[in-house]
């Protein structure tokens, strides 16, 4: 069997992920959020409501776990949880207005610091890595899974 050519996605991704993490803890301590809270208004932007259970599923968390992180988030102003009309067992979520300014100031700094790093790579290098990232994160989780 031939040598591996190159590390594996996990050994080269997880390092810098933790590195990437670590540089945004000063920045969202600086926001008054945890990275949970963060991953929440960011994961709600890209639909304007959503569901407990499809939010929880989306960021790869128990439904039950988040609901700390929801009443937060809450209680805080930053977003709003109500009865769907079509099952109110059901709450949907919502940013307010206030809670969109928290992540759009806080994902501002982020990428300014992550900018500063992408600096380091030529920018066709830094384009194709954007994009290929962005291909691999929009895949379904499932495709990461090994064949049998």
């Amino acid at each position: 069997m031939a040598e591996p050519t190159r590390p594996d996605l996990a050994a080269m991704i997880v390092p810098l992920g933790r590195s990437l993490m670590a540089a945004e803890q000063p920045i969202l301590a600086a926001h008054d959020l945890t990275m949970w809270e963060y991953v929440v208004l960011t994961a709600l932007s890209t639909e304007p409501v959503r569901t407990q259970a499809a939010l929880a599923d989306a960021v790869g968390a128990d439904k039950t776990r988040i609901i700390p992180v929801l009443d937060g988030l809450q209680r805080r102003g930053l977003l709003t949880r109500e009865p769907d009309p079509a099952d109110r067992r059901v709450r949907l979520l919502a940013l307010t207005p206030q809670g969109r300014r928290l992540r759009d100031t806080t994902r501002t700094a982020i990428q300014r610091n992550e900018e500063r790093v992408l600096r380091l790579l030529p920018a066709a290098d830094r384009r194709v890595l954007l994009r290929a990232l962005r291909t691999l994160a929009d895949l379904p989780r499932d495709t990461f899974l090994p064949e049998t």
